[in-house]
């Protein structure tokens, strides 16, 4: 595994290397750069490291002006003194936001993270995909429309239709993107697999939502993140769950 580091702290440099090396001695630390003109222009001229440590106030301004300039296509553990860019490092293939001080088990937890989603980041190789989708007919198949109800009546609802399905005690409710509400006969634990992972997360006990609906995330206190969805108003908060937040992202980047 091959990483740089963007630290413009010395002591805190030579800790990332430390904790790097008592996690895996056959990591390579290809640089550390102290700077945004520095790191651009390290990036500009060399490639991509498979895993960047990155502090988010540099010696001249923030980190993220460095998306800014060069692309950066690969995963990003952030460190910094401070708990409120985390929705601005989300929107920078984030995978973890460590606070400082950088302990080792964080670091531990945070490289154990990418190398669980290591393969998100490889391109596949698609050579021999045709014939394996031709003779499995095993491959998932997602739910594509519901059966929903308003007292008597019955309603087809297009599964692209669907903003969020939640859950009050053991009813289940379907609203779509005009915010129309119908019964569904589901738990949410049911309905949870029969929809498309690549188009709807649970985010948390009771709530599973569409991508499409989702006008804005926004950080919440506890490690927490706050959804607003477009056209539609709910009168209680949408909150991520904490142990949901993680995989939230790595959805949210498709």
């Amino acid at each position: 595994m091959n990483i740089l580091i963007i630290e413009d702290e010395a002591l805190a440099a030579e800790r990332l290397q430390l904790l790097l090396k008592q996690y895996d001695a056959d990591i390579k630390v290809l640089g550390v750069l102290e700077s945004i003109e520095e790191s651009v222009q390290w990036l500009q001229k060399k490639a991509s490291p498979d895993l960047f440590l990155m502090d988010i106030h540099l010696s001249d301004g923030h980190c993220f002006e460095i998306f800014n300039q060069v692309l950066i296509q690969r995963p990003v553990i952030f460190t910094t003194a401070f708990d409120n860019y985390a929705l601005n490092a989300f929107q920078h293939y984030s995978i973890d936001y460590i606070l400082k001080p950088v302990t080792a088990e964080a670091l531990g937890a945070a490289l154990n993270k990418y190398k669980a989603m290591a393969k998100a980041f490889t391109v596949p190789d698609y050579k021999n995909w045709t014939g394996v989708l031709a003779s499995d007919s095993s491959l998932a198949k997602y739910k594509d429309r519901f059966l929903a109800k308003v007292g008597p009546r019955t309603f087809f609802i297009q599964a692209d239709e669907i903003a969020y399905f939640t859950a009050d005690n053991k009813i289940v409710t379907l609203a779509d993107r005009e915010g129309n509400r119908f019964i569904v006969n589901y738990t949410i634990e049911k309905l949870e697999p029969l929809l498309d992972p690549h188009h709807f997360f649970r985010i948390n006990r009771k709530m599973i939502v569409h991508s499409r609906s989702i006008e804005q995330v926004k950080p919440h206190f506890n490690n927490r993140l706050k959804l607003s969805l477009k056209n539609l108003k709910l009168s209680e908060d949408i909150i991520i769950s904490r142990e949901r937040v993680a995989a939230f992202k790595k959805w949210a980047e498709g």
